[in-house]
């Protein structure tokens, strides 16, 4: 591949991220991120379960069997979360710097480390896009630079500054197709008059890309299906809490969001069925194909 077949797919991302509903009316700061401290226990009871943590398993062994996890390996867990890759890496003999910007996330990961006796994770509480590699002297100082389903990886540029990141390998995991567009596209519509275009997130778009650069990554699909139940008021909080990072929560919004749960409801509880698809890719930066024009020039 070309340069001019990496500008491609990097402008072809790049648009498709600008003209997305998602990054126009995305809102920065210290609330965008409270917004994610009010998920985090949330997020950390239902990401727990066995068949999540048995996939995870799965992907570490994936992961060991290609080389990009050897023993001792130094590896960066961009956006760890409440830490369910981090303690898994780590367990693995991994040397973890788990970058998570919530504090409540970073709360949880660290009260899983004390009860699990795990010593092998230090924790930075910055943003991906607020690192400064050259500064932090984390220019190819990883063996493995990990980024599963996190808003860090969200464009070419950042997706660059993962692979600068690596001396080994770097996986990337995200939606493939809808993701969570099809739970909130509905009441997005409602509220907005607007469609959830565009998939910025899909998996496909740092594929191409990283492709186009000359690497081949391993892309694998994991395909899960789950029927959601939750109380009416917790659907409510679930719905707003998401909402908060893209507009004002006025009370005219609050109670647009309690019409749509109720028409939802079955005794007190909103029902829907959930389906996703999760795309894995794994490379190593070392392992590039030449350009076959070269040849010929």
């Amino acid at each position: 591949m070309t340069d001019e077949h990496c500008h491609f797919w990097e402008e072809r991302w790049q648009s498709i991220i600008d003209a997305s509903p998602l990054r126009r009316r995305r809102k920065g700061g210290a609330g965008a991120m409270g917004r994610w401290d009010k998920m985090a226990a949330d997020f950390a009871q239902r990401t727990a379960d066995p068949t999540a943590a048995e996939k995870r398993r799965r992907t570490v062994a994936w992961m060991k069997d290609r080389v990009a996890l050897p023993d001792g390996a130094r590896v960066l867990d961009i956006g760890a979360g409440p830490g369910n890759w981090s303690l898994l890496l780590a367990e693995a003999g991994a040397r973890v710097t788990a970058l998570e910007p919530s504090g409540a996330m970073v709360d949880i990961l660290k009260g899983r480390m004390a009860e699990q006796g795990i010593t092998g994770i230090s924790t930075d509480q910055r943003t991906w896009q607020a690192v400064d590699l050259a500064r932090d002297g984390w220019e190819g100082a990883f063996d493995l630079v990990f980024a599963s389903m996190t808003p860090g990886i969200d464009g070419p540029a950042n997706l660059r500054k993962m692979m600068a990141a690596s001396k080994g390998h770097c996986y990337l995991s995200a939606f493939s197709g809808l993701g969570w567009h099809q739970w909130y596209g509905k009441l997005w519509r409602e509220l907005f008059d607007e469609a959830l275009d565009g998939h910025p997130g899909d998996i496909i778009h740092p594929f191409n890309l990283v492709y186009a650069m000359g690497y081949r990554p391993e892309l694998r699909f994991d395909f899960w299906q789950r029927e959601n139940r939750m109380p009416r008021d917790k659907a409510i909080a679930d719905f707003t809490t998401h909402l908060e990072g893209f507009t004002d929560l006025t009370d005219a919004l609050r109670n647009k969001v309690a019409a749509f749960v109720d028409q939802r409801c079955e005794n007190g509880h909103f029902v829907d069925e959930r389906r996703a698809c999760q795309g894995m890719m794994l490379w190593s930066v070392n392992q590039k194909i030449q350009d076959p024009t070269e040849d010929l020039q």
